[in-house]
């Protein structure tokens, strides 16, 4: 009984020390070499603990309680991921105790599984602490990676010699790194697959006119870098439709980078409602970006009946022609003191009564977005 404790205090504090070390800002070297020997101490663990007369887990479902899994979260997990249930116990102790070494708990394992449901399924023990030392020095801090692992699990599954590394290098290449990388990392999960250069894109980014002492400039190489060539070429020949020249077009994804991340769909559908209703010059873009990044039904539309509303009912202030893009521009809680809640009570009732109404109603031909997409939407 006295090495069955010694045994447990050994481990216990040893996983105290993993977690704790991972939220510092920076992991000590003394931290890295007991993380360098968790995975070889979690594969063993099965066994040990048999040998020792420790009761150990018979089924998964028992490894991630005493992970420290809830009910709940094994609803979660085994929902998304059915063949848990039968995941082979030692091989599912070594892989959460590696996650263990990051800081992961419970509920980041749920949010991960949910994202990937093959998370567990993968290897993520290959080439584990040679990732976790290149990882380490990315993202520089234990609570920062663990945060990029939630929100993109696939980092502990991508190949590490021949699509991580070439893909860090290709954007501290071109200015890309640090900070900078680190917030893309994190904005942008599918960063990592889905970038690749070449001479067009290059060309692409110069068109754009961003320096890189540009806060922008990484928001313009991370977007170009992850979009389809192809799918770049089509959004810019859809605002062209519309009377902007190719060059205002690239000084316009410059200056408002997202707009690369909205739909064909999305930027044709505000344009047409922008011109032929609102009877706004298409060029207006341009200066207000934010006419195409708003939401057509929930803040265009609305707001432009409401301005009606208080025309017809002779109410003041009036949303007048000339301070439309103001009004479109504020927040939703600025727009409603401003020219809703500043009537009588009974006049309040009515306009939020209709401004309600205005948010419901259906996109005509709704059930054409239902079309058949071409997949990643950038």
């Amino acid at each position: 009984m006295a090495l069955v404790s010694v045994i447990e205090r050994h481990y216990l504090l040893q996983h105290r020390f993993l977690v704790s070390a991972s939220n510092r800002r920076f992991w000590t070297g003394s931290a890295s070499k007991v993380a360098a020997t968790c995975s070889t101490i979690c594969s063993n663990q099965a066994e040990t603990l048999r040998e020792t007369g420790i009761e150990s887990p018979s089924n998964s479902s028992e490894v991630f309680k005493k992970w420290g899994c809830t009910e709940n979260d094994l609803l979660n997990i085994f929902s998304r991921r059915p063949s848990l249930r039968n995941a082979q116990v030692n091989l599912l102790l070594s892989k959460l105790e590696l996650l263990s070494c990051l800081g992961i708990t419970s509920s980041d394992l749920v949010k991960m599984i949910n994202c990937r449901p093959r998370f567990l399924s993968c290897r993520i023990n290959n080439c584990f602490h040679e990732r976790l030392e290149f990882f380490r020095t990315l993202f520089g801090s234990g609570e920062v990676l663990r945060k990029a692992v939630v929100r993109n699990p696939s980092l502990l599954i991508y190949d590490l010699h021949n699509r991580i590394k070439p893909v860090i290098a290709s954007y501290e290449e071109m200015g890309v790194s640090g900070n900078d990388l680190r917030a893309m990392l994190m904005s942008r999960p599918m960063l990592i697959p889905r970038t690749y250069f070449n001479e067009e894109k290059m060309e692409f980014i110069k068109k754009t006119g961003v320096s890189k002492g540009s806060k922008m400039y990484k928001y313009v190489v991370v977007l170009i870098g992850i979009s389809r060539t192809e799918t770049i070429q089509d959004k810019v020949a859809n605002l062209e439709k519309f009377g902007c020249s190719e060059d205002e077009v690239w000084s316009l994804f410059g200056r408002s980078p997202l707009i690369l991340t909205l739909s064909v769909d999305k930027v044709q559908r505000n344009m047409i409602f922008i011109v032929d209703t609102m009877k706004l010059s298409p060029k207006l873009v341009l200066q207000y970006p934010f006419l195409l990044l708003s939401n057509l039904e929930t803040v265009l539309k609305p707001r432009l009946l409401l301005a009606g509303k208080l025309r017809e009912m002779e109410l003041q202030p009036q949303i007048t022609r000339s301070d439309m893009v103001w009004a479109l521009r504020m927040n939703e809680r600025g727009f409603l003191t401003e020219f809703v809640e500043c009537h009588p009570e009974n006049v309040v009732t009515e306009l939020l009564e209709f401004y309600k109404n205005a948010k419901c109603v259906k996109q005509l031909a709704e059930a054409s977005k239902k079309a058949v997409t071409k997949g990643f939407p950038f």
